[in-house]
């Protein structure tokens, strides 16, 4: 039974990350201008060249400004974290079938270890390439919940690695 209740736990919490991930990914694709515009404009580092113009001159060789580079990036963006979404969505399901006795224990776990490190990945990545471009500089918000994500994402894997070990 208490076998059963973690794995149930495990797919609840894997699909609010699925759900979460998937309101921003679908929004992304359908609806570019949301966010599009805010990425081009921390690439830009247009905050910071307006509203902190001595600490700009020091990293404004980091810019970029290309429409095309900027296009491209931010649909990687997106396509990146499509795959997380379905990544997530996968182990959402292998969890459950697990904790209905469908399917290996272990392997559902690995799974979802997979999708979290994706889930993980993205806003790591965010937070890394914000930090190149000194996102921190009038994008606090978006830093914070970069951030934020990322703690969810590191306690759902401390979730499936302890389930891990008490299974094993």
């Amino acid at each position: 039974m208490f076998d059963t209740l973690l794995f149930v736990v495990a797919a609840v919490n894997l699909g609010f990350m699925a759900a979460w991930l998937t309101i921003g990914a679908l929004e992304n694709l359908f609806h570019p201008f949301l966010n599009e515009t805010y990425t081009a404009q921390v690439m830009d580092m247009e905050l910071m060249r307006e509203e902190y113009p001595e600490a700009y001159v020091h990293v404004a060789h980091r810019r970029l400004t290309n429409p095309t580079v900027l296009k491209l990036v931010f649909r990687a963006i997106v396509a990146w974290e499509l795959a997380a979404m379905l990544g997530l969505w996968i182990a959402t399901g292998v969890c459950l079938a697990a904790a209905f006795g469908v399917g290996s224990p272990t392997t559902a776990l690995e799974i979802g270890l997979v999708a979290s490190t994706l889930f993980l990945a993205t806003w790591a990545g965010f937070l890394v390439a914000g930090n190149y471009f000194c996102y921190w500089f009038g994008h606090e918000g978006g830093q914070n919940t970069h951030f934020q994500m990322l703690q969810w994402g590191l306690l759902v894997q401390v979730l499936l690695v302890a389930m891990y070990m008490y299974l094993t």
